[in-house]
């Protein structure tokens, strides 16, 4: 068993990234099903959520099914971040985690995300003011430093654990690299084996198969896996990884059928939560995902995209799954 303060979580968790503008409750909720044991909202900004901004404040939606569940924050500035986590308490989530490993430019240049990797001291200011506004369990997502020659992370796990972390998620890339490259796990691994390290330390970077998960447990010794870009269109490889880990046997492939139904749930998920035009919108990114892979689906695809009817794309997704049937 894995432990984040009274949160307790099977031997070896699955977690799910957070994706800006992927983990969604729709995609949380696919996700769910497929066996994942802790998710995290979309970040939310902490100066949209003191400016009360419709867009921050839906990102706090969370349900009881989804739970063990953690709303992730990110900022630059001390006092926001504090009145954040207070914020963020009071929607009682089960616990808060902290953003400094995204690496996108307009994060970072307000000092956000991965852009406090520059300033290892105000990083922990800021975590501070968090750990102190919140009664919930604080744990931090980040990588492994700014650049190739700004490689902190061991000193970063000591010092954000010693202030009162109770758990810190490692992007095996530096904020230089983006999400190019392979994601080096050494160093996860070193934070792990640190014999001052006692909160559980989870790995995240290129996992993508059921192969890969069970030889970086072995090798890296990692408490769990962090699963972020393999989930998107194809949420089943948390159930997958499980088996696998379990039984060294790799389960069959979802079917046709399994694969549009759950595209289709997905769809409707999205629309109940966000109203028919935003929810049919936002799906639009989905689509490709679901069907890679799938024979004739070009035309199919791009009626889903451009469709601005339920209705329609309803209609769609059930010609496909027939032509799809008469291929097999």
């Amino acid at each position: 068993m894995v432990k984040i303060g009274k949160i307790e979580l099977p031997a070896f968790p699955l977690l799910l990234a957070p994706m800006e503008d992927v983990s969604d409750p729709p995609f949380r909720a696919v996700c769910k099903e497929q066996g994942v044991d802790l998710m995290y909202t979309e970040f939310i900004s902490s100066e949209g959520l003191i400016r009360d901004a419709i867009k921050s404040r839906q990102k706090l939606d969370i349900f009881d099914y989804e739970r063990p569940i953690g709303i992730q924050i990110f900022g630059g500035d001390e006092e926001a971040m504090e009145m954040a986590a207070r914020i963020v308490d009071a929607t009682q989530p089960d616990l808060i985690d902290i953003n400094y490993g995204c690496p996108v430019k307009k994060v970072v240049c307000k000092g956000a995300g991965a852009g406090i990797l520059k300033d290892v001291p105000k990083m922990i200011k800021l975590t501070e003011a968090v750990v102190k506004a919140t009664n919930l369990p604080v744990t931090v997502k980040t990588r492994l430093g700014w650049d190739e020659d700004s490689k902190n992370i061991e000193d970063v796990a000591e010092r954000l654990q010693d202030i009162g972390i109770q758990a810190l998620s490692i992007h095996g890339r530096t904020r230089v690299q983006m999400y190019k490259g392979e994601a080096d796990w050494t160093l996860i691994a070193k934070v792990k084996e640190n014999p001052r390290i006692h909160i559980p330390i989870f790995g995240n970077g290129d996992i993508d198969t059921p192969e890969k998960a069970l030889e970086y447990k072995n090798r890296y010794g990692v408490d769990g896996i962090m699963i972020g870009r393999a989930a998107i269109g194809y949420p089943w490889i948390f159930r997958e990884i499980k088996h696998y880990m379990q039984t060294g046997e790799h389960l069959p492939p979802p079917t046709v059928e399994e694969r549009i139904d759950i595209c289709r749930r997905h769809l409707l998920r999205s629309v109940e939560w966000k109203g028919e035009k935003l929810g049919l919108l936002e799906m639009r990114r989905h689509y490709a995902s679901y069907l890679k892979g799938l024979p004739n689906v070009k035309e199919y695809r791009m009626k889903l995209v451009n469709s601005d009817t339920l209705a329609e794309i309803e209609d769609t997704l059930t010609r496909l799954l027939e032509e799809q049937l008469q291929l097999l």
